[in-house]
């Protein structure tokens, strides 16, 4: 399966294939937020596509990464279990609980989830 647009709870969302290319930079990210231009408002990730150091803070790339998102107004969505690296990392729990008080980057286990959080 590709990246697909599909419309979920009437937001085009841009689902992205759980085989794609890895998201291992800023061009990895800027590529997919230029995938949405006048198709999608969302862009849902498999969190296997990202890169490691995604998930370890201390690298800075999931910071630089979401605010790409955040300048370009595009919703990020990290789909799958991630529990894992959450467990350790006191500091990744804390953005992944006070990303899904927001409206711009969640954290979700599945697109069921998604559908849930947009309707």
């Amino acid at each position: 399966m590709a990246d697909l647009v599909t419309e979920r709870r009437g937001v085009p969302v841009l689902v992205c294939d759980e085989d794609g290319p890895p998201i291992a930079g800023v061009p990895d990210a800027l590529d997919l937020i230029g995938a949405t231009y006048g198709r999608a408002d969302v862009v849902a990730v498999p969190a296997g596509r990202f890169d490691e150091r995604f998930f370890v803070l201390r690298t800075g790339l999931a910071g630089e990464i979401m605010q790409k998102f955040v300048n370009y107004r595009v919703r990020l969505v990290v789909v799958g279990d991630i529990s894992a690296q959450v467990s350790a990392s006191t500091a990744l729990r804390d953005l992944v609980t006070e990303s899904n008080r927001g409206r711009q980057v969640w954290f979700v286990a599945n697109l069921g989830e998604l559908d849930d959080r947009l309707g």
